[in-house]
């Protein structure tokens, strides 16, 4: 009887605690920084797995000025351990030509809601290779990518908005677009994979398109990637299939960039 009278009080005592946990909501982490860690002066050591395209992406940087800060010609092949300058040295001017945007296709009437509930739909899907793909060693960027700018752009996937784009936030830096686990991502404009991969935490399974030197689209939390690196695809080719966010929501988070800078990804797109 005396051991009972000991042992309760302490199954009490755990259950209060327990109760007293305070559970942290899961985030969604497309806009924070991976584990893309930089030496003590500020430089960025490669690591395997790693391209040009995709150390800029991370950082919101063109990757023109980090071939230019380094001394990187074409075909601007890196190798791990390499370690490159994110910033200009002293005196070191800007080599990459930043030109400023040109007008985007004229952006449709769309009815939303007030959360956002945009419907959309995306073009017919074309055949893609089933493979799956996953990078293991740096790549050249190609340079046969067009020299202009995409003149439009189609919805990467059906579904309604989760998510719009906003200026100056990290956390949304594209738009998610809702939709069903296994259903077709699409290249929203023709152009060069320049990425392929899981190395950028917050973004799942990635794929970057070269669309122009200086325009890019992304496409994250993929379930399968469809796609590698230095592989051209067509506008409306099926790139990946759908996968889910870090709240187990099935979606595409999606953006596209201007000079290494997010841009509205709704300023660009067709009309559904």
């Amino acid at each position: 009887m005396t051991r009972q009278l000991v042992i309760l009080p302490l199954l009490l005592a755990g259950l209060l605690v327990g109760c007293n946990k305070t559970w942290a909501p899961v985030e969604e982490r497309s806009g924070q920084k991976s584990s893309y860690t930089l030496t003590s002066d500020g430089s960025y050591r490669v690591r395997r797995g790693d391209t040009l395209h995709a150390i800029a992406f991370n950082f919101g940087l063109d990757w023109r000025d980090i071939a230019a800060w380094n001394g990187i010609n074409s075909p601007y092949v890196i190798y791990p351990d390499q370690e490159l300058r994110l910033t200009p040295t002293k005196g070191q001017s800007r080599q990459a030509q930043v030109a400023k945007p040109s007008s985007p296709p004229a952006k449709s009437s769309r009815s939303q809601t007030s959360t956002g509930g945009t419907t959309i739909k995306a073009a017919p899907a074309k055949t893609a290779s089933s493979t799956s793909y996953k990078s293991t060693t740096p790549s050249a960027p190609k340079t046969s990518v067009p020299a202009a700018d995409p003149g439009s752009w189609l919805w990467p996937a059906e579904g309604r908005i989760l998510s719009n784009f906003k200026a100056n936030d990290p956390a949304r830096n594209g738009i998610d677009i809702s939709g069903k686990e296994g259903q077709a991502v699409k290249a929203t404009a023709s152009g060069e994979v320049v990425y392929s991969g899981n190395g950028l935490i917050g973004y799942g399974e990635l794929i970057i398109i070269k669309h122009s030197d200086r325009m890019l689209s992304a496409y994250a939390h993929n379930q399968r990637r469809l796609v590698g690196e230095g592989q051209k695809v067509k506008q409306g080719e099926r790139i990946a299939d759908m996968g889910r966010n870090d709240r187990n929501q099935a979606m595409l988070h999606f953006e596209i960039r201007l000079n290494g800078k997010p841009q509205d990804p709704l300023n660009y797109l067709k009309a559904p």
